[in-house]
């Protein structure tokens, strides 16, 4: 009995010793925890101002996180030896409109006040339409080679640009005039946040006629990286000297990864670049005072080997410097193939508002003009086809003049004449892009 005792007063000592331990340990334990509790609300708490300061910065640059679209990594580039499609047409379309499809409407708004206008005289175009996948494109040169390729399900064909010194030209491009317009897409795979900041695509106009960047050049440079804002440089030489480089703001992290259209138009000196429907580069003089920078040139640098890829299509030169304006008072017609559709159909692109608003501004000047709208198309499909979609064209330009810019309906037609008057050889991709044109007509 008593040693029953002494075992329970001794268990008792015990579990009461235990209890103690337990209630330290666990009272360390609760320590640590609210310790922990108080990093994490720390850390949440400065994540937290972060993202509001981020905010509020991206609401004043109108580039806001929170409307960041994720790098597109659903277009793989297709090589090989893949005969099917080089007519570089979409399935089901009557033509080869040279221009990507946009991934979603834009506002009307944006449209109206683009004021890019496209050069009158086509000099050079090319979709790489007749040249076959996993060759380099016949009418190019390059010192460090590239393929033709896919992207994706679309049949539309890219120039795959190498990074590194790597230069790519035209070298039977005809001579460039003192002004000109020049567009172009771009493509990109591979692009995330850990893209260099050094990851850029440079466009330039020189005077050298082979690899060299010449004694007179002007070029820009895209960015691509994605874990910072960086801006659009641009840069000159004259006469052997740089005069200006310049970084101009700019926030592209979004609109490179969706397939973007360059604008560039050079007017003599004055030298400027739109991506999209957004003018980024305005230099009265950058170009040198007389020269002739007759060589166009591509040139990646950057990027990551084997990931990171840059593409470019439907790169065009026109020849530049008519005012439309001026040339449909006088001459009382005027006709461009600057007025851009989506494939097969009649929705005006966003590119080519510019010529529809120098159009309106004509109306608007002189209260007495009439005009016919004339819309035409390239040979490809069949001839009731391409008659319905011209005739679609030239009354989605009327449309645009009324629901736009306020035109008076009453004092506009339109027409469609199909592939009936072609002006270009239907055989090749310039001569489709000729023929794919709308007239302006007094009446």
């Amino acid at each position: 009995m008593k040693t029953s005792i002494k075992l329970a007063i001794a268990s008792l000592f015990t579990l009461a010793f235990c209890f103690t331990g337990n209630a330290q340990f666990f009272k360390k334990l609760a320590k640590k925890a609210e310790k922990a509790a108080e990093r994490t609300v720390e850390r949440r708490v400065e994540q937290e101002s972060s993202k509001k300061t981020d905010q509020a910065l991206d609401s004043v640059l109108g580039t806001g996180e929170e409307n960041r679209k994720a790098p597109n990594t659903t277009k793989n580039p297709t090589g090989g030896n893949d005969s099917s499609n080089q007519g570089g047409n979409t399935p089901n379309s009557t033509e080869s409109t040279g221009t990507p499809e946009t991934t979603g409407p834009k506002s009307i708004e944006v449209y109206s006040k683009f004021d890019y206008v496209p050069g009158d005289k086509q000099l050079f175009f090319d979709d790489f339409g007749n040249d076959f996948i996993g060759d380099f494109p016949s009418k190019w040169n390059t010192n460090a080679g590239g393929e033709i390729v896919t992207l994706g399900d679309s049949p539309q064909k890219w120039l795959g640009l190498k990074s590194g010194y790597s230069i790519y030209y035209i070298p039977n491009a005809p001579q460039l005039p003192e002004e000109y317009t020049i567009e172009f897409d771009i493509a990109a795979v591979g692009i995330d946040r850990n893209t260099s900041s050094t990851a850029q695509l440079q466009v330039m106009l020189s005077n050298d006629e082979k690899f060299g960047v010449g004694s007179n050049y002007a070029f820009s440079e895209i960015p691509f990286c994605q874990y910072a804002a960086i801006g659009v440089t641009v840069e000159n030489r004259i006469n052997g000297k740089r005069e200006i480089r310049s970084v101009v703001k700019a926030d592209l992290r979004d609109e490179i990864l969706d397939t973007p259209h360059v604008s560039i138009a050079v007017n003599k000196q004055r030298f400027r670049l739109w991506i999209n429907e957004v003018k980024y580069i305005d230099v009265p003089q950058l170009v040198a005072n007389g020269a002739i920078l007759n060589t166009l040139k591509f040139h990646v640098n950057g990027f990551k080997d084997g990931k990171e890829q840059v593409f470019i299509s439907n790169v065009k030169i026109a020849e530049g410097g008519v005012d439309l304006r001026r040339k449909l008072i006088a001459e009382g017609k005027i006709s461009t193939n600057g007025i851009l559709f989506d494939s097969g159909s009649a929705n005006i692109q966003p590119q080519s508002m510019g010529i529809i608003r120098q159009i309106y501004q004509v109306l608007q000047q002189d209260s007495s003009i009439k005009l016919k709208i004339v819309g035409h198309t390239d040979a490809d499909g069949s001839e009731e086809a391409n008659l319905n979609l011209s005739q679609k064209r030239a009354e989605a330009v009327k449309n645009a003049l009324v629901s736009i810019y306020g035109a008076d309906t009453g004092r506009l037609e339109s027409e469609g004449k199909g592939e009936s008057e072609p002006v270009g050889d239907n055989s090749s991709a310039d001569g489709k892009a000729q023929n794919r044109r709308v007239e302006f007509i007094k009446i």
